[in-house]
């Protein structure tokens, strides 16, 4: 049986240099790669993000449901607040409806393109509802 190894997550956006950059800072990663039309970073830990320019890419509308959720990105961090600061200083946005105040089990947020990701304490083993 053959296997497939890992390769790389990407996310169509309208400025992959710019959302480059987001990540880059936010992932404490580099550039390992940089064309006219993509840009792939790799984080210490091996994990790697590439961004493709679509000139019609049109984010996720989460948490409204006409476009919403497609795939997201999950972080799992040991400092909510900290990493809350960083991805806001950075050009993130809070997308999570909830409450945001205290230590939450996860929180949403999107990145400068609209892109939707989770930042977590812990790995989730329960399945999501709604």
């Amino acid at each position: 049986m053959s296997t497939v190894p890992a390769g790389v997550v990407v996310l169509d956006c309208a400025e992959p240099e710019r959302l480059a950059e987001f990540y880059r800072e936010l992932l404490a990663a580099e550039v390992v790669d940089a064309q006219a039309n993509r840009v792939e970073i790799r984080a210490a830990d091996g994990f790697r993000l590439a961004l493709r320019r679509d000139a019609n890419a049109t984010a996720p509308s989460w948490p409204r449901p006409e476009n919403s959720l497609q795939a997201h990105l999950e972080f799992v961090v040991d400092d909510l607040d900290a990493v809350e600061r960083l991805i806001v200083g950075l050009g993130g946005r809070p997308v999570e409806t909830k409450d945001a105040t205290g230590p939450l089990e996860e929180r949403g947020y999107a990145d400068p393109a609209g892109h939707s990701f989770t930042v977590r304490c812990d790995v989730p083993v329960a399945p999501k509802l709604g």
